[in-house]
């Protein structure tokens, strides 16, 4: 049944916020047409009939007087068959529709629906008349690209006894594939729904984090994994490498769809985003990367409410495709941006500031987003119907000067379970991933010990410890090496210097742009850390019989070791023996010179 609109008036304006009267009856997170040109707005305060809207567009040429239209419905999404490989704008108007209706710069109050209505996609029943369904169920399949098929679920709250389905054939999202007798009558099923961003779609159980999401960079997946499920926050100052990151992660993690928004950033790095993107090669398939990727763009340029909506418009897609059992990835770039679209909206409200300005809830906001990632079982009637999906969120922040103590990066870390922090030393020395071993800290290790003695090696997490050991050594002798220099410490010492030096450069150190070292699978990550924790055995070994440091710095297998890098997958057992037994003849013939 439609909702009746109410019409209102416009009484203040305060740049996106503006204040309504005559909205009798209007609910919170309402949704408005604002003005002549109906831009789009969100209600955040209400009293009495008179409203605070939010709008998503600029306002300027607004004034008292015009007319405020309630819709009587919350901010929500479509979801359905033709969300993968499209580009939306924060509150999922699809770009590429805007550009062709307005041209380069879109208009004000312009609207375009976010699921194509004309097209038709290929509809292939999975039940059968008179079958007894309830929320959740699949009742059909669509092939939305050649590596996604989309799920076509019973819409959350309906229960009952299919009384007709669609034979197999195209329809548009508009037609009705079903119809379902329950017990407030007859519902009519669409391939698509609706669902309101700012609640999290409804699950079964949440699971714990047990399988790693898999990203391919070495020092993530060795020293500090996240889980499929989990969430991660990647702060770091400008210049640090934080857009490669989201980018390596999106190509390599392991995950079927990629949700990438881009929050609040500048224009010529999100284009550089829209641009590279539908190039990127999706390295399972060799298909596009677009074939499973849904991308939102919400420049800084942009009206900031809709960027504050922005990341809940993305975490509602991913938990749709969730839902049909899918593992998601979604990349917010970043909550910085975001946090600071709700400190001037929040600023425009009047109400008390907290530090630095922003709103007193931000901690409690960056904690309700962040805990809709996880891993859960869906919703469904039977064992077929009870899948396993993820939604996995990794935010990138920008702290100020890199001040990893100022409100949105400490607010975060409360939440978040994984912490990559960039130096920006590291990356003035050209060390990427600029992720600093000392400061970060994964708090999944425990819950993903038996995954990686299972899948990669008994021993990996002992070399992990052992490799951080040696790290930390380093970082305690470097005050004496940067006053004295290394050759005042004992040999002893710099055998630890050479082997974190190895670490360093020929481990943690990884080109985003080689074809090979690219992406690094657990297995040869293990086999490359073996290696270099074996050498640096030896060469302690060595040194204690006294063999002095300089003749081990010579020695031609510390080459073999640094180039292991970009070893392709399929040579890597084969070269690993070759190295391996390289390391033993040389220290043997050098051990017996050296004793002679």
């Amino acid at each position: 049944m439609a909702v009746k609109e109410r019409i209102g008036k416009i009484i203040r304006v305060t740049g996106p916020v503006i204040e309504a009267e005559g909205l009798s009856g209007i609910q919170m997170y309402e949704v408005c047409r604002v003005g002549d040109e109906e831009l789009i707005g969100e209600v955040n305060r209400v009293e009495g009939s008179n409203a605070t809207i939010q709008v998503y567009e600029e306002t300027t040429g607004l004034k008292p007087g015009e007319k405020v239209v309630a819709t009587g419905a919350p901010l929500s999404v479509e979801l359905g068959p033709g969300l993968i490989g499209q580009i939306f704008d924060g509150i999922q108007r699809p770009l590429p529709i805007l550009k062709e209706q307005t041209g380069d710069f879109i208009h004000r109050g312009v609207l375009a629906k976010a699921l194509p209505r004309g097209k038709k996609w290929k509809f292939t029943p999975t039940v059968e008349n008179d079958a007894t369904v309830s929320q959740g169920d699949i009742i059909g399949l669509v092939p939305e690209t050649t590596t996604v098929t989309t799920k076509i679920l019973v819409p959350v709250g309906i229960n009952g006894k299919i009384t007709s389905i669609a034979s197999e054939g195209e329809y548009t999202v508009e037609d009705t594939i079903a119809r379902i007798r329950t017990p407030r009558g007859e519902q009519e099923i669409t391939l698509m729904t609706t669902w309101p961003v700012r609640q999290g779609r409804p699950y079964l159980r949440k699971m714990g984090s047990t399988t790693p999401l898999i990203t391919g960079q070495r020092v993530i997946d060795t020293f500090f994994p996240t889980a499929k499920g989990g969430t991660a926050s990647i702060p770091g100052g400008f210049g640090t490498g934080k857009t490669v990151m989201l980018h390596q992660l999106a190509k390599w993690a392991d995950s079927h769809i990629v949700v990438y928004c881009g929050c609040g950033e500048r224009g010529n790095e999100m284009t550089e985003v829209l641009e590279d993107f539908p190039k990127l090669e999706d390295p399972r398939t060799g298909e596009p990367l677009m074939k499973r990727t849904i991308l939102i763009a919400n420049t800084s340029n942009m009206p900031v409410a809709a960027r504050e909506a922005s990341i809940y418009t993305a975490i509602t897609l991913a938990e749709y495709f969730r839902d049909q059992g899918y593992d998601i990835a979604l990349m917010a770039d970043s909550t910085s941006r975001w946090a600071e679209a709700l400190r001037e909206i929040s600023g425009r409200l009047e109400e008390m500031p907290g530090e630095e300005g922003y709103p007193a809830y931000l901690a409690s906001r960056l904690a309700e987003f962040y805990e809709r990632a996880g891993r859960v079982e869906t919703l469904g009637s039977t064992e077929t119907n009870q899948r396993i999906g993820s939604v996995t969120v990794t935010g990138a922040v920008s702290p100020p000067g890199g001040d990893f103590s100022e409100p949105v990066t400490s607010n975060t870390l409360r939440v978040v379970k994984v912490f990559w922090g960039l130096d920006k030393d590291l990356a003035s020395r050209r060390h990427f991933p600029a992720i600093n071993w000392l400061n970060s800290y994964s708090l999944y290790i425990e819950n993903l010990k038996e995954w990686f003695s299972g899948n990669v090696n008994k021993e990996f997490l002992d070399l992990r410890s052992e490799a951080m050991t040696l790290l930390q050594r380093e970082d305690e002798l470097r005050e004496v090496v940067q006053l004295v220099g290394p050759d005042a410490l004992p040999e002893s010492e710099r055998v630890v210097l050479e082997a974190t030096r190895m670490i360093r450069e020929d481990y943690l150190m990884q080109s985003a742009l080689h074809p090979v070292d690219t992406y690094c699978s657990p297995d040869k990550s293990y086999k490359m850390l073996k290696m270099i924790l074996k050498f640096y055995n030896q060469m302690k070994s060595a040194v204690e019989r006294g063999v002095p440091i300089s003749s081990v710095q010579k020695m031609s297998v510390l080459n073999d070791i640094s180039r292991f890098k970009i070893v392709p997958t399929d040579e890597v057992d084969k070269r690993v023996n070759e190295v391996s037994k390289k390391i033993d003849e040389e220290f043997a013939s050098l051990t017996v010179e050296s004793l002679a």
